[in-house]
C-alpha cells in the first residue's frame, strides 16, 4: 500500500484546482501526551475521506480542532486556499464546517421540522420572535424531498424515527445551508441495519457528488469505507501512516496493513519495556 508521504506527493499536484482544506503540521499535546505529532492532510472539493484509527489515535482531537472546539498548538489550516484559525465551533460554522456527533443532538420531543431548524429558527413579528412555523414546515419538507429522504410527516416527533432517519436528519441539518462547505460524520452508520445504512450511504453520495460538499467521515468499520469513500486516511499514536485512494487499495490490504500496524505497536512497546 501507498505511504502517507507518497499520496501527500499526488495530492499536492491538486491544490492549484479542487482543494477545499489543507492541514500542515498540526501538533496537540494534552500535558505530557502528544496527541497529534505534525499532521498534514488535504480534502477535495466534493470528496468524502474516510478517517481510522485505533481508540486514541487522534481522530477526535483532529476532529475538535477542525470544528473549533479545540485550538491546535502547532501548525496551519487552509480553508479555500486562505489560512484559518477558528476561535469557536461557530466560528468554524460560519466558514461552513459542520459536525454531526453519534449523539446527534436532536431533542426527541420535537417535531422533525423544529429539530431540522434546531437553533436556527425563522422567525417573525420583529423584536418579538414568534417562531415562523409554516415556512420552516414548506422548507424543511422541500430539503428532505430534494435529498431523498422520505418521512411521513415532518409533524411527527424525532422520537418516533429510526435511527436510520434520525441519522438522516442530523445530516440534513448539518448541510441544509448552501454555505456549507465541510461536513464531518463521526460513526454515521453505527448499530445500523443494512437498509438504514443504506439510506445514510446515498445521502452522503448525494452530498459529495451533487452538491460538491466535502465529507469526512470517522468509522471503525473498513467495509463501510469502501462502499463510500474515495480515499482513506490511518492516525496512529498521532501520525498520519497511511494515506490512499479506495480505488487503488482493497479492504483486505486496509485490514492487513491495520494489523501489521497492531503488530508493530505491540512490538516496539515490548522492546521498550525490555529496556
Amino acid at each position: 500500500m501507498t505511504t502517507a508521504t507518497t499520496s501527500d506527493s499526488a495530492a499536492v499536484e491538486r491544490h492549484d484546482t479542487d482543494e477545499i482544506l489543507r492541514l500542515e503540521g498540526i501538533h496537540k499535546s494534552f500535558g505530557a501526551v502528544r496527541v497529534l505529532q505534525g499532521i498534514d492532510m488535504v480534502l477535495h472539493r466534493g470528496e468524502v475521506l474516510g478517517l481510522v484509527g485505533d481508540n486514541g489515535a487522534g481522530k477526535s482531537t483532529l476532529v475538535k480542532i477542525l470544528t473549533g472546539f479545540q485550538r491546535a498548538d502547532q501548525g496551519r489550516i487552509f480553508l479555500e486556499g486562505e489560512q484559518v484559525r477558528f476561535s469557536s465551533v461557530d466560528d468554524a460554522r460560519a466558514h461552513g464546517i459542520e459536525t454531526v456527533y453519534q449523539d446527534l443532538a436532536l431533542i426527541p420531543q420535537l417535531s422533525i421540522f423544529h429539530n431540522l431548524f434546531l437553533n436556527r429558527e425563522l422567525t417573525v413579528g420583529g423584536r418579538l420572535g414568534l417562531l415562523n412555523n409554516k415556512r420552516m414546515r414548506e422548507l424543511a419538507r422541500q430539503y428532505l424531498t430534494d435529498m431523498g429522504v422520505d418521512i411521513p410527516t415532518i409533524e411527527a416527533p424525532a422520537q418516533s424515527l429510526s435511527g436510520g432517519q434520525r441519522q438522516a436528519i442530523a445530516v440534513a441539518r448539518a448541510s441544509r445551508r448552501e454555505d456549507t462547505k465541510i461536513l464531518l460524520l463521526d460513526e454515521p452508520l453505527a448499530a445500523m441495519g443494512a437498509r438504514e445504512a443504506a439510506l445514510i450511504i446515498d445521502l452522503i453520495k448525494d452530498l459529495s457528488r451533487n452538491r460538491g460538499v466535502s465529507i469526512i467521515v470517522v468509522d471503525h468499520n473498513y467495509t463501510h469505507l469502501f462502499e463510500f469513500c474515495d480515499r482513506v486516511t490511518v492516525i496512529q499514536q498521532g501520525v498520519m501512516t497511511l494515506d490512499q485512494r479506495t480505488a487503488d487499495t482493497s479492504l483486505d490490504e486496509l485490514m492487513d496493513y491495520m494489523v501489521s500496524q497492531f503488530r508493530q505497536q505491540v512490538a516496539t512497546g515490548r522492546a521498550e519495556r525490555g529496556h
